[in-house]
């Protein structure tokens, strides 16, 4: 059997993909417009070294198997795409065509994989984990994210929206959901490069405060607000959420950062922004999740060494619990997993787009990593394997809760 029939039959296919070998060989569909080519003997190693999505994902970040065309549309042709439900003769295969390659594994891992050091979650450890993924390049995410640099899940208006117009609705539904009123205070914990800090400040007229363990989207943010003449009202730290001093803010919006706090610590992080608001005052909670409260909370493989280490997606009635039992009652809760997939298809064809300008900033290994972690992402919230949920509590005052009979938003 040839190699390329041998990584057909490995990874499987429901769609017409072609497969070629560093051989010569050919499998599959020809001219499909999809191809998924083993450029080199070390693919097989990543393979054979690390069966399953790591392995897979090591040999494409390293460029050693390749995957041309759409990256979503061979992720969602592969039925199989784990070697680890390889039939035992397919397996035997690939090891008889490693060891004729004289190539054993290890093999050397790309420069880009991570793996941290320290106590998980201490603060030290966590800034180590926030500047593997956001600092690296405020001129990548520009051309990824648009112009709203807003990386986290949009809210669509409509079907046709654009991204931009769903940023700016994803952040006008947070401060109608929050309640914000002009002279108010915000707390914006894990902000970003400030795109709900700024909206804030600009349309609504309210004291903004972010914080952010990115150094990186601290100074791009500052920047933006200084353009747009909100210094008075707006303004970005880099700082750990922890580390806020200031106390008694109208609201709380915490937008993709719970999925970096890890299921043993939020009780304690539910607790400090309980601490932040004043009696009356709000917390919106945007955030990635399983989509029950069975599933193992860490991230792992793939995502854990090249895209959020250390992140734990837990389940959305976990979430809920937790914030319930910190001090908030919970006053209203949503899923906007299809929002996501939406996002996620803009950021993939900003990426195409800006392809080798991305290449040439942040290095073709980075570059791998974000094209799949992106095109699987869309995938994973396609399938329902992974949910966005925002669920806004309040500090009582007492037994009043200061919300309308009926959601305003």
């Amino acid at each position: 059997m040839r190699l390329a029939e041998i990584i057909e039959r490995a990874v499987g296919r429901d769609a017409p993909l072609e497969f070629t070998g560093y051989d010569g060989s050919h499998a599959g569909d020809h001219g499909a417009p999809v191809r998924i080519s083993i450029r080199s003997p070390l693919a097989l190693s990543h393979l054979a070294s690390a069966p399953g999505e790591l392995g897979l994902a090591r040999a494409y970040i390293s460029g050693t198997l390749d995957i041309v065309g759409d990256m979503y549309t061979a992720l969602a042709s592969m039925a199989a795409a784990t070697l680890e439900t390889v039939p035992a003769k397919v397996r035997a295969e690939l090891a008889l065509r490693l060891g004729a390659s004289r190539l054993w594994w290890p093999v050397q891992r790309p420069a880009v994989e991570q793996r941290l050091r320290g106590r998980r979650h201490s603060k030290a450890r966590d800034q180590a984990a926030i500047a593997h993924h956001y600092d690296v390049s405020n001129r990548f995410y520009e051309w990824v994210l648009g112009p709203s640099m807003a990386y986290t899940c949009a809210v669509y208006p409509t079907d046709d929206a654009s991204l931009e117009e769903a940023q700016w609705t994803k952040h006008d539904l947070v401060a109608r959901k929050l309640g914000l009123e002009p002279g108010q205070r915000l707390l914006d914990v894990g902000c970003g490069w400030g795109g709900m800090v700024i909206h804030a400040a600009r349309h609504y007229g309210v004291r903004a405060l972010g914080v952010t363990l990115s150094r990186k989207q601290a100074e791009w943010g500052q920047k933006k607000i200084a353009e747009a003449g909100l210094t008075e009202l707006a303004e970005i730290r880099h700082l750990d959420y922890r580390d806020v001093e200031e106390s008694g803010f109208d609201a709380v919006s915490s937008i993709g950062l719970t999925e970096h706090i890890g299921r043993a610590a939020l009780p304690a992080y539910v607790r400090s922004l309980h601490d932040k608001l004043r009696p009356g005052g709000r917390l919106l909670n945007h955030c990635i999740t399983r989509p029950d409260n069975s599933q193992r909370a860490r991230v792992g493989g793939f995502f854990d060494r090249y895209v959020f280490p250390d992140g734990e997606l837990l389940g959305p009635g976990h979430i809920v619990s937790a914030i319930h039992d910190n001090g908030f009652e919970v006053r209203h809760e949503e899923n906007l997993r299809e929002h996501y997939a939406k996002t996620l298809t803009a950021w993939c064809a900003n990426l195409d787009t800006h392809w080798d300008e991305a290449v040439k900033e942040v290095g073709e290994d980075r570059a791998r990593v974000w094209r799949l972690y992106m095109a699987g992402s869309r995938l994973g919230f396609e399938r329902n394997n992974i949910q966005l949920h925002q669920v806004l509590a309040v500090r009582l005052n007492g037994t009043n809760a200061n919300m309308p009979l009926r959601p305003t938003w």
